[in-house]
């Protein structure tokens, strides 16, 4: 079994996170955001997660990871909780930055979620997540990746007057393919 703990990719590290994290995670959503037009970044009012970001996790039974450069700033996030009424995971705070892209790191951040899913609840029969309308980049590696798009959307009652499309991916057909 492979140590899903820590991972150096190039010359960044990909570990769980800390609740120390918080204000790292915070400028790499906040960078990513400001790439948008409209895109508003207000931790206070919409990130209070942040604040304590590995117990939010926990609380749903999730866990999230970072990517961090050997000063320990963060580039890149990735989590997931789960539901084990519907047995679905959800991905949560997927971002990267741009210096990051093109490298892998989402890719091996995304292994690292799966691959923890797969290992504490191996019961897990979907993961899905919601993405802005806006983040195409993005849909495109959720793709790449296995989901595909729901149909279903949905508009957040945010600042940045977001809309957000669903995609899905097939949990139990990836363990089968996959030894854990």
């Amino acid at each position: 079994m492979t140590n899903i703990a820590t991972q150096t990719v190039g010359d960044l590290t990909i570990r769980p996170a800390f609740n120390s994290d918080g204000d790292g995670i915070a400028d790499l959503i906040a960078l990513v955001c400001a790439d948008y037009p409209g895109c508003v970044f207000d931790r206070e009012a919409e990130f209070p997660e942040l604040d304590a970001i590995v117990d939010d996790f926990k609380a749903d039974d999730g866990r999230i990871w970072v990517a961090v450069d050997d000063r320990d700033r963060v580039l890149g996030c990735f989590g997931v909780k789960y539901d084990a009424t519907t047995r679905e995971g959800e991905l949560h705070k997927v971002y990267l930055h741009p210096a990051a892209r093109g490298r892998g790191v989402a890719q091996k951040l995304m292994a690292k979620a799966l691959a923890w899913l797969g290992q504490v609840h191996p019961e897990c029969a979907t993961v899905m997540l919601w993405t802005d309308t806006r983040f195409e980049a993005g849909h495109r590696f959720y793709e790449k990746c296995g989901f595909a798009r729901t149909g279903e959307s949905r508009i957040l009652d945010d600042l940045s007057n977001s809309s957000e499309l669903q995609f899905r991916f097939d949990f139990a057909v990836y363990q089968k393919a996959l030894p854990f």
